[in-house]
């Protein structure tokens, strides 16, 4: 049951984060909000939602490594994974964004959630409201950079959605809800049960099973967008993400319930492996070619996530 309970966890999460786009969307297209303000925010809140509903069920019920792991997994999975296997799709090209803001800044979170967690083993409420200022400062950042240039940054906002009645607009509100709690309530389930069985940490599913099923909408956007050609879209999604997933997702949650390290392992082996993978891309994306990532870069990302799966079953 706890395979079932898995995968109607991952499907409610997939179909209440999809209404609850459309409904966040529609909203702020109602109230004339800028498409750009709303790829930004609204949507970017809006799709890290799944992680955010696993990481604080997963809190409140006591396991605090699922939270992590959670996170952690995933955006190394964005990297790794979901990466790699966009770069094998269609090479990469990068803009200049990425050196300056992007990928800095995804370092800097990186690097202070590390300390955070290792300071004293947890990450406090304070903590917590520090990485989710820290995320509106690069938003506010983000938009300023943007309205310079005059651009329009995210493409994936669906203008029709502003004819959507307010009844329509309530009832995907309200299934997005529900299928957010209780897709998180039966992964956080799904996920404890196999791991009993499995014998394994819960930390092990999450860094493994929970992330790669989170990291699902990330894996489709990227791969379609990369097939378009859209290919500077492609890896700013997935910088984004992961800098949503650690202040958005990680910083709410502690606000709500601070978040305890359980295994020492998430500090002394995956926190590692998000910081390394994560650091790789900068050489390269210098290397051998400047600002492309083709399929043998993006078969060596492969090797390394299929290494780091390897290593935390064993």
């Amino acid at each position: 049951m706890s395979v079932v309970f898995l995968l109607i966890g991952f499907v409610l999460l997939v179909i209440g984060g999809e209404f609850l786009v459309r409904s966040s969307v529609a909203l702020s297209l109602k109230l004339n909000i800028s498409r750009m303000v709303i790829g930004l925010t609204v949507v970017s809140f809006a799709t890290s939602a799944p992680e955010l509903l696993v990481s604080l069920q997963a809190a409140i019920d006591g396991f605090s490594d699922i939270s992590l792991g959670n996170v952690i997994g995933s955006n190394i999975a964005n990297i790794g994974l979901v990466l790699g296997l966009t770069a094998m799709v269609s090479p990469l090209m990068v803009d200049r964004d990425f050196y300056r803001i992007n990928w800095p800044i995804m370092m800097i979170f990186s690097i202070i959630l590390y300390f955070f967690l290792q300071s004293n083993n947890t990450l406090s409420r304070i903590e917590g409201g520090a990485l989710l200022l820290g995320l509106v400062i690069y938003l506010f950042i983000l938009i300023r950079r943007s309205r310079r240039k005059d651009e329009v940054i995210v493409e994936e906002v669906d203008e029709s959605l502003r004819d959507v009645r307010g009844f329509k607009m309530t009832i995907w509100l309200l299934i997005g809800i529900f299928a957010l709690w209780g897709g998180s309530e039966l992964l956080v389930k799904g996920a404890v049960d196999l791991a009993t069985q499995l014998g394994v940490s819960e930390r092990v599913i999450s860094v493994t099973v929970i992330a790669v099923g989170t990291s699902v909408p990330e894996l489709a956007a990227s791969l379609i967008a990369a097939m378009k050609k859209e290919k500077a879209i492609s890896l700013g999604n997935l910088i984004g993400s992961n800098i949503f997933n650690i202040a958005s997702v990680l910083g709410l949650t502690a606000i709500i319930k601070p978040v305890v390290v359980q295994s020492e392992k998430i500090l002394t082996s995956d926190m590692f492996w998000m910081l390394g993978i994560a650091f790789v891309l900068l050489p390269m994306l210098l290397i051998p070619k400047y600002s492309e990532m083709g399929r043998k870069e993006g078969f060596v990302l492969l090797i390394g996530y299929s290494t780091f799966i390897i290593l935390t079953l064993v």
